[in-house]
This record gives structure tokens, C-alpha cells and sequence, in this order.
């Protein structure tokens, strides 16, 4: 081979491989992470509505329990007032007792006509008679106006759901007296959500809009206390009042379930920022229970004990947190010269 090619090939070579060396390092830099806390969140239906009655009475019958779900509209009890039985015969009663005065008014009105047309009775009588039958046929309306009150009043008895959602309680038993506007059932409808409270000192750390994890709910035979595995979650508002030294956030989560309210649930909200040193998984490399990583140094590459933290994720993938063993700038050889 010639001379000159022989040299071209050596410092292809020699470039090729130096940066190949440059790929394989990862030069360890700080990065800002949030600092999560956690805490207990609890589950909320975004309303709580009830179920009031609106006539006083006996409660006959409650066709829902704690638990059942309902559309707005639907019965959910039906309170009777004896009374309005009572008022509706005596409404008919009288309805019937206006019709047969009607019955006689316009006998008498007709009468009237026609003794006028044979030019035996007067005008005076025949506008009498028109008068009298004017006023029975009003008090006939009146009284079937009554009478549709009193029936309205009757089917006022049934307990409409005020919104779709879920029966939560159910405060009153069968056969109680209950009065006009007392609460029958109260329904959480809505979507349900978490909410957070919060030592005062991390009021200024909480921001609406702000991720958070969310881990698996309690009741859940999947759950969970990882970060790492938790479901993410919004902040959705954070509240002006502080409340015995408390700041509360409500936590928008999808996934959240429609039936369990007041259940707890671990989740990690951030309230502050800190710098770590965090390395691409790949480089830790564990023998008897250490954590070791490859350091480039001027006299050549070695392995260095780290103490690792949490699992970071970032932009450029996941990263672990190295909390101790490493410095800023460190140069760290990594497998198969990628990140």
C-alpha cells in the first residue's frame, strides 16, 4: 500500500475512534428537580346536592339507598299528606254543587230570553239572570283551579333527584314526619376530585396548573406506594383562605372512580425545587449490592461507589439521582456510546 494512503486510512482511524470515545462520555451537570411532597389527598365530589321534600307529610316510601345512582328527575321517596285527600273530596264536592247552580243560572237565562221574545218578561230580568249565570260559571273555574292546586300539591309529594350522581345518605327513615324542604337524600354529582391540605409554610410553592402524582387509590387491589408508578394529576385551584395554619389545593386526576367519597389517597405535589446530579440509568452497574459507575479521569477510566436516590424523568429519558460519589463535570463512560 502506499505511503500516503497508509497515513490517510491511520488518521481516519484515529478520528474515528476519538470520536467515538467522545460519544461513549456523559459529563454529569446539575439539574433542577421538583421536591415532591406527599400527602393525603382526599376524594370529593365536585357537588353534594339534596333530595329535599317539598310538602310536609309522612314519608310513605324511600325507593333508593346509600350507593344507588340516579338521573335528575327521578323519584327518590314520595311523602303523602292525608289532609290533601280530604281537601281534594271537599274540592269535587264543591265543583258539583257549582255545576248544578250553573245548570240552574242558565235554565233561568234561557227562561229569561224567551219570556222577553213573547213580550212578557224584561231587559232588566234577562241582564239578571246573564249576571247570575256570569258569576256561577266564574266560581266554577275558581274552584277547578283550587282543585288543580291541591292536585298539584299531591304529586309535590314525590322527592325528585335534583341532579344525576351517586346517593350518599340517606338521613331519614320510612314512616318519619318530615316538613317542607327537609333533606331526604343527599347525591354527590359531579366529577370527583382530590383535595389537598397543606402546611401554610408551602402556600407560595403550590401553582395552579402544577403536575402532581397521584398514587393507586387505597381501595385499589393495584395499589401502590411508588412514585415511579403513580398516575399523574393537575392542580386545578388553589384557595385564597388558610384555614388552622392549612392552605388547600383541589387535584383534578382522571381515572378517579364515581362511587367511594372521603377516601384518602397518597400524592406527591411539588413545593420546591432543588439541584441533583442524575445519570442515565445504563451506567450503574451493581455488584454485591453496590452501585458502581465508570469515571473517565486523565490516568484512565474507573469505578467510583455511588449511593443512588429516586428515578428522575426528564427530556432526554430517565434519569436516577446520585447522591453521593460524584462530582459537577464528571465524565462518565457509557455502554455502547449512548445516552
Amino acid at each position: 500500500m502506499p505511503r500516503g494512503i497508509s497515513f490517510v486510512c491511520l488518521t481516519a482511524l484515529t478520528l474515528l475512534s476519538s470520536a467515538a470515545s467522545a460519544a461513549a462520555e456523559y459529563v454529569v451537570r446539575p439539574i433542577a428537580v421538583p421536591d415532591m411532597k406527599a400527602v393525603f389527598g382526599q376524594v370529593e365530589s365536585r357537588r353534594v346536592v339534596p333530595a329535599r321534600a317539598r310538602i310536609g307529610g309522612s314519608l310513605r316510601e324511600i325507593k333508593v339507598s346509600e350507593g344507588t345512582q340516579v338521573k335528575e328527575g327521578e323519584v327518590v321517596a314520595i311523602v303523602v299528606d292525608d289532609k290533601l285527600a280530604l281537601e281534594l273530596n271537599a274540592a269535587n264536592a264543591k265543583i258539583e254543587a257549582l255545576n248544578a247552580q250553573q245548570e240552574n243560572a242558565r235554565a233561568e237565562f234561557e227562561r229569561a230570553q224567551q219570556l222577553l221574545a213573547r213580550g212578557a218578561g224584561t231587559q232588566v230580568r234577562l241582564d239578571q239572570a246573564r249576571m247570575q249565570l256570569d258569576v256561577v260559571v266564574n266560581q266554577v273555574a275558581a274552584a277547578q283551579a283550587e282543585k288543580t292546586v291541591i292536585e298539584q300539591r299531591a304529586r309535590e309529594g314525590e322527592v325528585l333527584a335534583p341532579a344525576d350522581g351517586r346517593v350518599l345518605t340517606v338521613p331519614i327513615t320510612l314512616g318519619s314526619v318530615v316538613l317542607p324542604g327537609e333533606e331526604i337524600a343527599r347525591i354527590a354529582s359531579g366529577r370527583y376530585y382530590l383535595r389537598l391540605s397543606l402546611p401554610e409554610r408551602h402556600a407560595t410553592e403550590i401553582k395552579q396548573d402544577a403536575l402532581v402524582r397521584i398514587s393507586q387509590r387505597g381501595l385499589s387491589p393495584a395499589a401502590s406506594s411508588s412514585i415511579a408508578e403513580a398516575r399523574p394529576g393537575r392542580v386545578a385551584k388553589v384557595y385564597p383562605e388558610i384555614t388552622n395554619g392549612r392552605v388547600i389545593a383541589d387535584v383534578d386526576v382522571d381515572g378517579i372512580g364515581d362511587y367511594f367519597v372521603n377516601e384518602r389517597t397518597l400524592v406527591w405535589i411539588p413545593v420546591a425545587q432543588r439541584s441533583v446530579l442524575a445519570v442515565p440509568p445504563q451506567v450503574i452497574v451493581t455488584r454485591h449490592g453496590i452501585d458502581y459507575v465508570r469515571v473517565i479521569t486523565d490516568d484512565g477510566p474507573i469505578e467510583i461507589a455511588v449511593i443512588l436516590g429516586e428515578t428522575i424523568g426528564t427530556d432526554d429519558g430517565s434519569r436516577i439521582e446520585v447522591l453521593t460519589g460524584l462530582r459537577d463535570g464528571d465524565r462518565i463512560s457509557l455502554p455502547g456510546g449512548k445516552p
